[in-house]
């Protein structure tokens, strides 16, 4: 019997590593070792695509690359269409953007997919297409009311998300992403070797309530200029970032403000030597978003 999780060697001290090659002779067989394969295969796959993305009120395309070279990901994004404008990120192949518990055995995707499991009602159905190209159907049903309902189209190749639809609580659709033309995936020869989640940025507030199942990101939270922090949350499917500074006049107004998808929830609270506003962004209900950003508060304020 194949299984995903037997793509991962075992561990040397420190140190454990993931064979790309072992990919491609892995069948999955169940959900969470489809979850398991999607995660490997973004470390193990470079490609180019054409996508669109679509959400209340646009539709834009896109050019997507992909590429592994010397251990580094390099990921671009070109909007086709509208305002020229590109977004490229760099980061070490194994390095998750979801945080673990490093004591335990399981791989990182494995341990992923069972936390996902704990907060969203998983199914798949096979047999779907995308792009011409063979997909199964994942959807994630959350068990509370604090997130929205995702779906997935992964590519059965590859394991690559081709698609992925965000709805809300009735139904409706919020934002689409869609690959419509995916180059054949070139797979990195090499082992990848799976990082730390690193370290989170010191700061001297901190957030008081978050919906259930959301982790602190450590290896993507990171200090920004002028004393500004963000500590980056998520609960494996979603995230919600968190940003605090001293209020200005440039500042945002209190209360929520929708982007599609994602909301912006800003508000201010009182430090020893200075106000201060919090900013929340993320793919959650406006409701949840708000209770967030009124749950940070300076550690002086929380300590008296």
């Amino acid at each position: 019997m194949a299984t995903t999780s037997a793509v991962a060697s075992e561990p040397e001290g420190d140190t454990r590593t993931l064979s790309c090659k072992a990919l491609e002779e892995q069948t999955p067989e169940n959900v969470q070792q489809w979850l398991a394969h999607s995660l490997w295969a973004s470390h193990c796959y470079s490609y180019q695509a054409r996508a669109v993305a679509i959400g209340d009120s646009e539709v834009r395309t896109l050019a997507l690359s992909h590429r592994i070279q010397d251990g580094i990901r390099q990921q671009v994004v070109q909007y086709l269409d509208g305002p020229s404008m590109s977004i490229e990120r760099h980061a070490r192949i194994g390095h998750w953007g979801w945080s673990h518990a490093p004591e335990e055995d399981a791989s990182v995707p494995a341990q992923w997919a069972k936390h996902l499991e704990r907060i969203y009602t998983i199914s798949l159905e096979e047999e779907k297409r995308v792009a011409g190209r063979d997909a199964v159907q994942i959807s994630f049903d959350p068990r509370d009311a604090n997130r929205y309902p995702h779906q997935w189209w992964l590519d059965t190749a590859s394991g690559l998300v081709l698609k992925h639809v965000v709805r809300n609580a009735e139904g409706d659709i919020l934002e689409t992403f869609q690959v419509t033309q995916l180059q054949e995936p070139t797979r990195f020869n090499g082992d990848v070797e799976i990082g730390r989640p690193g370290h989170a940025p010191s700061v001297d507030w901190q957030v008081n309530w978050l919906p259930e199942g959301f982790q602190l990101q450590p290896g993507v939270s990171r200090e920004l200029a002028d004393g500004r922090a963000q500590q980056l949350y998520s609960d494996g499917l979603a995230t919600i970032s968190v940003f605090v500074e001293p209020v200005t006049a440039s500042s945002l107004r209190p209360g929520v403000h929708q982007l599609n998808v994602s909301a912006v929830a800003a508000e201010r609270f009182s430090g020893k030597s200075h106000d201060y506003q919090a900013v929340a962004i993320g793919e959650v209900p406006p409701k949840v978003l708000r209770r967030v950003v009124r749950s940070v508060a300076h550690v002086d304020m929380t300590s008296e």
